[in-house]
């Protein structure tokens, strides 16, 4: 589902795509619609981080030289807005020409969000963020979750309810179902509403079994 949204399964040759994704009154998938655009706008961190195997300072500047920006000292500001936002510039600002490789899995993936923050999009992308780290790791990131929303609408998946309770406004549970004639598989909205009413009081009994623990 989050790869609909900034139209990475275009780059996967046998997908295919039916219907519409609506953003700002527009279809993403328009027909005049760049993609290269559309993930401009629209970010995405990975569930396991993924650093470049470049400098922690070119990690971030990344993006933005790629949108044409070479003057040094507005790169110097992104970069450390970047890491500031991310919360990691008091941990690297003194080893910022390091590789990103060598950073801790925490530390990795702040710089991977950093990264993707350095482009100013409108919509950060987060799937399973934390799942690979400590739980440590995992406070620092839901910590930084709650200092950007005000900034920046932050899409989430985890199976993790405490993190959702924790970390989101507003909950969507989706399940599968399966055809056993075919067994294909197809993704389905079970419901959708404020956090604390998905999970005190949910709709669909597929809802309540899954957050009491009867299913999955």
């Amino acid at each position: 589902m989050l790869r609909t949204l900034n139209r990475l399964n275009d780059l996967i040759p046998e997908a295919r795509v039916e219907g519409e994704v609506d953003y700002r009154g527009a279809n993403l998938y328009g027909s005049g619609v760049s993609p290269i655009a559309v993930r401009r706008r629209i970010g995405m961190v990975f569930q396991k981080p993924n650093p470049f195997p470049k400098s922690i300072y070119d990690n971030v500047a990344y993006g933005p030289r790629i949108n044409g920006i070479r003057n040094k000292a507005k790169l110097d500001e992104i970069v450390e807005r970047s890491l500031r936002q991310a919360a990691l510039w008091d941990e690297v600002k003194n080893r910022m020409n390091k590789s990103g490789l060598g950073l801790s899995g925490g530390q990795a993936q702040r710089l991977c969000i950093a990264r993707t923050l350095a482009v100013e999009p409108d919509v950060v992308l987060m799937d399973e963020p934390a799942s690979a780290l400590d739980p440590i790791a995992t406070g620092k990131i839901e910590d930084l979750m709650h200092e950007i929303k005000s900034q920046y609408t932050i899409v989430i998946v985890t199976h993790n309810m405490q993190q959702a309770t924790r970390v989101s406004d507003r909950t969507a549970f989706y399940s599968v179902l399966v055809n056993p004639d075919s067994d294909t598989r197809t993704g389905t909205l079970v419901e959708y509403g404020p956090t604390q009413q998905i999970f005190e009081d949910p709709q669909d009994p597929r809802t309540q079994a899954y957050v009491t623990g009867r299913m999955g």
